[in-house]
């Protein structure tokens, strides 16, 4: 299964509708850039569909960057994009926790065991390298959507990790600027094929594939930076 980056304009919002551009990871710029969702194109989106993939023309400069693993589901969830049939984007803040935490699971993928296990985790790892990991489990439509970037109070030092196998592969990733500029985009493709694939989390479990994915971003974030960080999904 091919590996997609999807960019959409950014920082701190994910505003709507996102107007956004699906291309292959190995034909990317090594630059990077952001801004804010204070503006958005009122223009419609242009779909391929001569593949079974696809693929969304960008009609705007600077964008945050969101790694999926072959899958449109973060698109889905942010902005109803990426499908000839493409839904809209979901918001039920209803779904959302009434207290805060940092792993969310709509879908009940998780033992309580495993999401205090995770939660810890991802506190110890905000602490030592301030990056800000956030889980969202979810069967789509099921999911709080947009509800989500207030609630966690996302920025470009945020990970959202959307554990949702609707679309084939569960692992799907929106990366912050900041992150990017860390973290070699190759790792969140390589990640995605190690644990999101249909034949590890059928075997495995989704749960397993959720904690497997937490542990690998938390040891590629304490690796010193430098030309080899993260070359191994551990």
């Amino acid at each position: 299964m091919a590996h997609y980056l999807l960019q959409i304009p950014s920082s701190s919002s994910l505003a709507f509708p996102i107007c956004s551009r699906l291309v292959q990871t190995l034909s990317l710029p090594k630059s990077l850039s952001s801004n804010n969702f204070s503006t958005f194109p009122t223009s419609p989106y242009k779909y391929n569909t001569s593949n079974s993939t696809s693929h969304v023309t960008k009609i705007h400069s600077k964008p945050l960057h969101f790694a999926l693993s072959g899958t449109l589901s973060l698109a889905l969830l942010f902005g109803g994009i990426g499908l000839a049939e493409a839904k809209v984007g979901v918001n039920k803040p209803e779904l959302l926790p009434q207290e805060f935490t940092t792993v969310i699971d709509v879908a009940g993928f998780l033992s309580d065991g495993q999401e205090k296990r995770l939660t810890q985790e991802i506190i110890d790892l905000e602490k030592d390298t301030g990056f800000k990991l956030r889980v969202l489990a979810q069967n789509y439509p099921d999911t709080p959507g947009l509800a989500i970037k207030d609630f966690w109070q996302v920025d470009d030092r945020t990970i959202v990790f959307v554990a949702d196998p609707t679309f084939g592969n569960i692992l799907n990733f929106n990366v912050g600027a900041s992150v990017d500029l860390d973290i070699p985009r190759s790792f969140w493709s390589r990640l995605a094929g190690k644990y999101g694939n249909i034949f590890y989390w059928k075997e495995k479990g989704e749960d397993a594939s959720i904690e497997a994915a937490v542990m690998a971003i938390s040891n590629c974030l304490r690796e010193p930076v430098g030309p080899n960080n993260c070359s191994e999904v551990k």
